[in-house]
């Protein structure tokens, strides 16, 4: 069977999308938005019968490094019954010395002593940096030998009242 050039050609040129005979495009499926856990979460919360428990302006997790996770305007459900809680939100994991003016009082004993530590250390690394420091300044002193005489007259010629200048003239 020969083959038609020409009419090959204005195939080619008008190739439809679409029709029948045409392979089916996939859908393209875009991400969800970050809410999509929050679903999930709600579902969750409500097979526990929590209720949402207002006037929390923020949350304070103390971990057993030192370290405080931090939640501002979380969002807090809870079952008093079942001593069960669920907070979330936008949390930061931050020191405990960037929130201490606001913390003391939520503090506990372990949080206390947590804190007491820190101070001393901060006080002690304080105290090191400052005593290498000075011990750093002495000891370029020792490098460098103190001048002695003046080095602006020869001792090897006997001391005139001629200076260089008046030779020089």
């Amino acid at each position: 069977m020969p083959l038609d050039q020409e009419k090959l050609a204005k195939l080619q040129a008008a190739s439809r999308i679409g029709g029948k005979g045409t392979p089916r495009r996939k859908v393209v499926r875009k991400p969800k938005a970050p809410g999509g856990d929050d679903t999930k979460l709600q579902a969750a919360l409500k097979k526990l019968n929590v209720q949402p428990v207002s006037g929390i302006e923020e949350v304070n997790m103390f971990k057993e490094d030192g370290n405080v996770l931090h939640f501002q305007a979380p969002k807090v459900h809870g079952a008093t019954g079942a001593n069960t809680f669920a907070i979330y939100g936008q949390g930061a994991d931050k020191e405990l010395t960037e929130l201490v003016p606001g913390i003391i009082n939520q503090l506990g004993p372990d949080s206390l002593a947590s804190l007491r530590k820190l101070a001393e250390s901060y006080q002690l690394m304080q105290g090191a940096a400052a005593s290498q420091q000075a011990g750093g300044e002495s000891k370029d002193d020792d490098d460098v030998p103190d001048v002695a005489g003046n080095f602006d007259i020869d001792e090897n010629k006997p001391a005139t009242g001629e200076t260089e200048v008046d030779k020089l003239d």
